[in-house]
């Protein structure tokens, strides 16, 4: 797991390039988090810091959370996540971590919760086509039809496709590309949407695969760059053929006009 920061999902909007290129983003406020704890191989057999993020009021701690951010003599913190490090000498309790995180990445991994959908039958929650809604099919156009087995195994087995509680679930994007930076306002524009309502909190981190393709805005500068060089090689081609026009046109001045015969 590499270190990463807790965000909240304020909406969707879009951005605009100059190449006239619209694309759809996803915003995210991101909060500064706060070294709580650095957590050593001799203490608990790994190394891990604790990070704390957001706010909360002290009357909504319990007795043990409230000695514990008094011990840290820091405010208390709503959300506690930790990440496993390899060196731990690079960080120390008390330091806080912002958005300057990602400043070098293109792609990054986000995880939240989906938004919930309640209980939902088989069509919805896992497409089934439904009955013939035909005539003599009585009021189970939507059902999901048989699900049990003969005697043997006479059973319904556990994973079978069936109605019930759909979404409001722990799911992760992964390789979703960086559009923008707002340093003064921390907040974080990604392409595309992102698991979750508004308002709901993220978990963004450094992408746990490996990226080669290009970004967005490595494409729209390639795309641009192509389409300036043969614009100066017209232009340049232009600059050619307009001294030989200039030639023909004097060349045709100069000839001598026909006298015709009017007897």
């Amino acid at each position: 797991m590499t270190i990463g920061l807790i965000g909240k999902k304020i909406g969707m909007t879009r951005e605009f390039f100059d190449t006239g290129v619209v694309v759809p983003v996803t915003v995210l406020s991101v909060e500064k988090g706060r070294i709580l704890d650095v957590i050593t191989k001799e203490k608990r057999g790994y190394n891990a810091i604790q990070v704390g993020f957001g706010k909360v009021k002290n009357s909504k701690l319990t007795k043990q959370m409230k000695g514990f951010f008094a011990k840290k003599s820091t405010e208390p913190k709503k959300i506690l996540k930790e990440f496993r490090v390899d060196n731990i000498s690079d960080f120390k309790e008390g330091n806080e971590i912002g958005i300057e995180l990602f400043k070098d990445q293109k792609f990054v991994d986000i995880t939240s919760k989906t938004i919930g959908k309640g209980f939902a039958g088989v069509m919805k929650r896992h497409n089934f086509s439904g009955l013939r809604a035909s005539h003599g099919v009585s009021v189970s156009h939507r059902a999901h039809g048989s699900t049990g087995q003969n005697q043997d195994p006479g059973k319904v087995f556990k994973g079978k496709k069936m109605a019930g509680h759909m979404g409001d679930k722990i799911r992760t994007i992964q390789n979703l590309e960086v559009i923008k930076f707002d340093h003064e306002n921390n907040l974080l524009f990604i392409k595309g949407s992102i698991p979750g309502s508004k308002n709901t909190s993220v978990l963004i981190q450094k992408t746990a695969k490996i990226i080669k393709k290009s970004t967005l805005l490595e494409r729209l500068k390639k795309a641009s760059a192509e389409q300036s060089v043969p614009d100066t090689k017209k232009s340049a081609a232009k600059s050619k053929a307009a001294p030989a026009a200039e030639k023909k046109t004097t060349d045709k001045n100069k000839q001598p006009q026909k006298k015709w015969n009017t007897k």
